[in-house]
């Protein structure tokens, strides 16, 4: 990704940043002056936008640092107060108690909407509703569940055979490239029956949706702290004409796989387990069969099933190599639970014992993902706009058109929340007396959001993650290429490791 400071690299840089601390300084006035002309209570303000694209290439650390002072605050913006709070009570209202009064809002689509569309995750109201009750139809079958299942599990030894060999030829992986592809695949092929094939590099259109597609999502998160990303649209100039010529390969892709789908339903019409194998084949009988409405949904579940896993899986491998002790221990309780024999070294004859039964038994190993999340969710930071006047449960008055945002990621980091542990991978914290995984409050443990917009996807991710982490690490040993190495974040939409994830891989025998 081209730098996310190009704007202020120009040779006008210093006016642009003098004219919009000037601004600042004036919004920050008058928004006291309003505070003391009210009497109304608002929270403290700790920065501006501006802090935050200085801030961007660490920007969720930054966050992550005011929220440590303040459990909600502010930040002044030429457009609106904008809110972030780590308070699960005040997460809790936001996504549940007061539900109807924060949405996407107008704001979050515009910023969204040249890639997400009227997707699931940028509209309110009628639209989301008729998707999501859709989308909760599909996820909750047996059948999307056991044909899941039979893909993860094929990719997963697709994966590992690419790994044996990497293993054999002593050869350094960046892993993080390898889950990318590998949960690309599981997407395109669970939601919309297409073997893409990105991992063996076979499909050439799948390597460039696929880039596109990450450079898109970072040049749109750019656009929540770049005040002059609508300036830079129209002038088609810096983040925004990269962003146009994503979308183009993006759109190029997403619309001639809509009309094969098409095609292929015209053909056999009479067919209805071809109607109802995919996700996009039940959109296509909804009456509302317009490309760009389809070509939304899909780009919505492929960032809800791409991006977000394959990030997971990248920091769950890193912190396992950073904590050997930890892996020994998810390994072996794999190990247990698919009773795996002496001898047994083929991963696809390892694969078939990773049962729904066995991945039941596997409390340590949902644990030790699950902790990952909390600590690099794969959505760092959510928001909605308040759409009226509203008092928190903090005490604090929001008005209506702020944008009111929760933060999973600083959240995660939490003592108040977590303890004083809280930056400690551990676990344990996840793992009752018994031994069975203990889950949390979903308005502590904000991963998966709460509420009517709780993830329809979690246990499908879930499912997924384990099937993956079972084979690979009932097969294998992981190492980092360079053990005194810290992952840092690219900053864009989901949580991927900056440069990609470098490991050496050992082949276990039996």
């Amino acid at each position: 990704m081209a730098t996310s400071m190009d704007f202020l690299s120009s040779s006008g840089s210093i006016p642009v940043i003098t004219v919009i601390s000037l601004l600042l300084l004036l919004l920050y006035i008058y928004n006291q002056q309003q505070q003391w002309k009210t009497k109304k209570k608002h929270h403290p303000i700790a920065g501006t936008m501006l802090n935050q694209l200085i801030n961007f290439h660490r920007l969720h650390d930054y966050m992550t640092d005011l929220a440590r002072k303040y459990r909600t605050y502010r930040l002044i913006t030429p457009f609106r107060n904008e809110v972030y709070t780590s308070d699960p009570a005040n997460v809790e209202y936001i996504l549940k108690t007061n539900f109807e009064n924060y949405g996407k809002g107008m704001y979050t689509h515009n910023i969204l909407k040249d890639l997400l569309g009227d997707g699931i995750f940028t509209v309110d109201g009628d639209k989301w509703r008729q998707q999501r009750k859709v989308s909760s139809y599909e996820f909750s079958t047996k059948v999307l569940r056991d044909f899941s299942s039979v893909i993860f599990r094929k990719n997963a030894v697709k994966l590992a055979r690419m790994l044996s060999k990497a293993a054999d030829n002593g050869q350094i992986l960046n892993i993080n490239d390898l889950f990318t592809k590998a949960t690309l695949d599981s997407i395109f092929k669970v939601a919309f029956g297409i073997d893409l094939d990105s991992m063996c590099g076979s499909n050439e259109e799948g390597v460039r949706f696929s880039n596109a597609f990450d450079d898109a999502s970072a040049m749109t998160l750019k656009r929540y702290v770049d005040v002059t990303w609508k300036i830079k649209k129209f002038l088609n100039i810096g983040s925004e004409a990269r962003l146009k010529e994503s979308i183009k390969v993006i759109d190029e892709f997403v619309y001639k796989l809509i009309r094969t789908k098409t095609e292929q339903m015209h053909k056999t019409p009479d067919d209805l387990a071809l109607k109802k194998e995919d996700i996009l084949s039940r959109f296509l009988q909804i009456n509302d069969t317009d490309p760009k409405y389809l070509r939304d949904i899909i780009l919505n579940f492929i960032i809800a099933g791409k991006d977000t896993t394959s990030a997971t899986m990248s920091w769950f491998i890193y912190m396992l190599c950073k904590h050997p002790q930890i892996q020994l221990k998810v390994a072996q309780e794999i190990k247990e639970a698919t009773n795996k024999k002496e001898g047994v070294t083929d991963v696809a004859d390892f694969a078939v014992m990773v049962t729904e039964e066995a991945l039941e038994k596997m409390h340590y190993l949902h644990a030790a993902l699950t902790e990952t999340l909390r600590l690099f969710p794969a959505v760092p930071v959510d928001a909605k706009i308040c759409c009226a006047d509203d008092v928190l449960p903090d005490g604090y008055d929001v008005k209506g058109g702020d944008m009111m945002s929760y933060q999973p990621y600083a959240m995660g980091r939490m003592k108040f929340i977590w303890g004083d542990d809280a930056e400690d991978f551990k676990p344990e914290r996840w793992i009752d007396e018994n031994g069975c995984f203990r889950p949390e409050s979903p308005f502590k443990f904000t991963t998966f959001q709460a509420g009517q917009r709780i993830c329809l996807g979690r246990e499908f991710a879930y499912r997924q993650m384990k099937i993956f982490a079972s084979v690979l690490l009932g097969c294998f040993v992981f190492k980092l290429s360079d053990e005194n190495k810290t992952a840092n974040y690219k900053t864009m939409l989901n949580l991927h490791i900056d440069g990609g994830l470098h490991v050496r891989v050992f082949n276990k025998r039996g």
